[in-house]
């Protein structure tokens, strides 16, 4: 079976799927197969999208008019479609950049592998690039990285606030401006300092 999805990124009315519609009932789609946002495709969760892959059964193909309309972020455009070849099911688009991809065939297969392969690359690119930088940072007496988010006053509060027993964890959190894993990390849930914490007020 052929499943479609449309997006159109502004829900304000000035943008309509009718182009896209009009192609996918033209590859063969069932209009009772039409699944559309109204959405960015930056957005990963998107109720459309969500309810389209849940439709897909082994078998089913995916189609879409271009590949940017599945989604702008080749990250999860990759990841998609690798969860989609893992349940059975193939992806086909239509026209723009992406016409060759059809992972129900062994040339569309190719063509996607050489997408991943491309975006692999360039993933460790930037991984290379940033550490050539923080290297040398580091050699004109610079530290690098993202600036810690716990800090020794906010390790001192959390530590007493974790051992009072009406501390909610998500509250506290949130007032620290710090994750649970940030947190946890640093102190027990009872508000003893653990390895990171010690090193983050031996370093004070």
């Amino acid at each position: 079976m052929l499943i479609g999805y449309m997006r159109v990124s502004k829900a304000d009315g000035s943008q309509a799927t009718d182009l896209q519609q009009d192609a996918l009932i033209a590859a063969g789609v069932d209009p009772a197969h039409l699944y559309e946002d109204q959405a960015s495709g930056k957005l990963e969760d998107r109720h459309g999208l969500a309810n389209c892959l849940k439709a897909l059964r082994p078998g089913d193909t995916l189609v879409v008019w271009k590949l940017d309309r599945l989604g702008r972020d080749l990250r999860h455009l990759i990841n998609t479609v690798h969860e989609l070849t893992g349940r059975g099911i193939g992806l086909k688009v239509l026209t723009g950049h992406g016409a060759a991809v059809d992972t129900t065939t062994a040339a569309g297969k190719l063509v996607f592998g050489i997408f991943a392969a491309l975006a692999e690359f360039e993933r460790e690119l930037i991984a290379e690039r940033t550490l050539a930088g923080l290297a040398s940072a580091r050699a004109r007496g610079r530290k690098g990285g993202r600036p810690f988010k716990m800090t020794p006053a906010k390790l001192r509060l959390a530590m007493a606030a974790m051992g009072q027993p009406e501390t909610v964890v998500g509250d506290l959190c949130h007032e620290l401006d710090i994750t649970r894993q940030t947190l946890y990390r640093h102190i027990s849930p009872k508000g003893e300092l653990r390895p990171d914490g010690l090193k983050l007020l031996n370093r004070t």
